[in-house]
């Protein structure tokens, strides 16, 4: 197992980790270490164990809001996905002559675009 030494609020801690895990620790003591940092500045020597406490709640604080974000992100996309089901849904009632012509129209829209771009091209 291997030990592996990691900075925090100006600290250095030596941790035991799972082998080919080393990298995956540094990651989350540099995190730690952003939120302790300021502290220390803040407050100057504090006792390591309120060090780590105090930049590990905000730290925790920082993930809620993280979560309540991507919970609100995840109800959104539940609601699209739910509106496109919807909308393909109602598309099904959609005559296929209608559709046809719709698809005629576009490509036409497509092909005058197309055309007034070249046009423009040769002007330029």
């Amino acid at each position: 197992m291997p030990d592996v030494d990691i900075m925090i609020g100006g600290r250095t801690f030596q941790v035991a980790c799972q082998p080919g895990e080393e990298q995956l620790l540094r990651a989350a003591a540099e995190l730690l270490d952003a939120e302790a940092r300021p502290l220390v500045a803040q407050m100057g020597r504090l006792p390591e164990s309120r060090m780590l406490l105090m930049a590990a709640l905000m730290l925790a604080d920082r993930m809620a809001t993280l979560e309540d974000e991507r919970q609100a992100l995840k109800a959104d996309v539940n609601m699209l996905e739910s509106r496109a089901h919807q909308l393909r849904a109602g598309l099904a009632d959609v005559p296929a002559h209608v559709v046809e012509t719709l698809a005629e129209l576009a490509a036409r829209a497509e092909a005058l675009a197309a055309a007034a771009e070249e046009r423009a091209g040769r002007a330029a």
